[in-house]
């Protein structure tokens, strides 16, 4: 065992429930109790936390809108001995919140920061997908507009590890559509919802599946996406394969659009890209 006593001036990052709040750890609750400062998302969402475990620590509210004020201010406390727990609403603080810009500022400041850790939401169902999971890529919440997001999701065409995604469930169909769209609507995809709570739900099976499981029911609650990767033994085009495929596609009277979407998946290139590539071959031709 370590030498676990709270140590001043230091930056204690703590894991907070997702859902359950017994998935807490007895170390977390310690250090909350213990620390002169909380650094909370959302004070009265972690207000409700605290009070169901007797905590009494005083907190400080650090979230997105306020982080420029408020680095200087923790960090000044900091340099005066206190100890400063952060918490983010739910998971480990850093991944998907502005829990990095933090904890990067402690670090160029020398001030020590010390990890308590507890669930994530991105692990959990990672855990219980029945996916991949010696190699994953967290790729957390994709772009709000579809073209940049779409855009996104065509530089992960060829990423062979399981992905995982953040989405809010008013854009989920419109995710759903994307990735059909980018990754082809067979792939394998796995919808984790409101993990650790009352209504946790798995669902597992095709993305075309999925499209059609959420055209019969309205998305409710936070989800992660899994998404299988693309299958090492897909076959990729290099140029002038790409060349020659395009030019054939094109020759039966499929537009360069639809040509170039159907070959992106198969190469590195974006579907951008390839679209460049069927411009020059009619600019050949002629």
């Amino acid at each position: 065992m370590t030498n676990d006593k709270l140590q001043p001036g230091t930056l204690y990052v703590v894991g907070t429930p997702i859902g359950n709040l017994e998935d807490i750890t007895f170390r977390a609750v310690r250090i909350l109790q213990t620390v002169d400062l909380i650094a909370a998302e959302d004070t009265r969402h972690t207000g409700k936390l605290l009070q169901h475990f007797q905590v009494k620590t005083p907190q400080i509210s650090y979230h997105e809108h306020n982080r420029n004020s408020r680095i200087p201010e923790i960090l000044e406390h900091l340099n005066d001995g206190k100890a400063i727990a952060l918490v983010s609403d739910a998971g480990m603080p850093g991944i998907s919140d502005p829990g990095y810009e933090l904890i990067k500022a402690c670090i160029d400041a020398g001030i020590k920061v010390v990890p308590i850790p507890g669930a994530s939401a991105a692990i959990t169902a990672l855990s219980a997908a029945g996916l991949p999971t010696d190699k994953f890529a967290f790729e957390g919440f994709l772009p709000p507009k579809t073209q940049q997001r779409r855009e996104y999701l065509e530089t992960l065409q060829t990423e062979s590890r399981t992905l995982i995604f953040y989405e809010s469930p008013h854009r989920l169909t419109d995710t759903l559509q994307d990735l059909a769209e980018v990754f082809g609507d067979e792939r394998q995809i796995v919808l984790a919802r409101e993990l650790t709570k009352l209504y946790e739900e798995f669902w597992r099976g095709t993305i075309a599946g999925a499209i059609a499981h959420y055209q019969q029911r309205e998305p409710q609650g936070e989800y992660t996406l899994l998404v299988a990767g693309t299958p090492a033994t897909q076959l990729l085009l290099n140029e002038t394969q790409l060349k020659a495929e395009l030019q054939q596609l094109m020759s039966q009277g499929i537009s360069r659009s639809q040509a170039s979407r159907q070959l992106a998946k198969f190469t590195p290139l974006s579907r951008r890209e390839v679209y460049q590539l069927a411009l020059s071959i009619v600019a050949n031709a002629e």
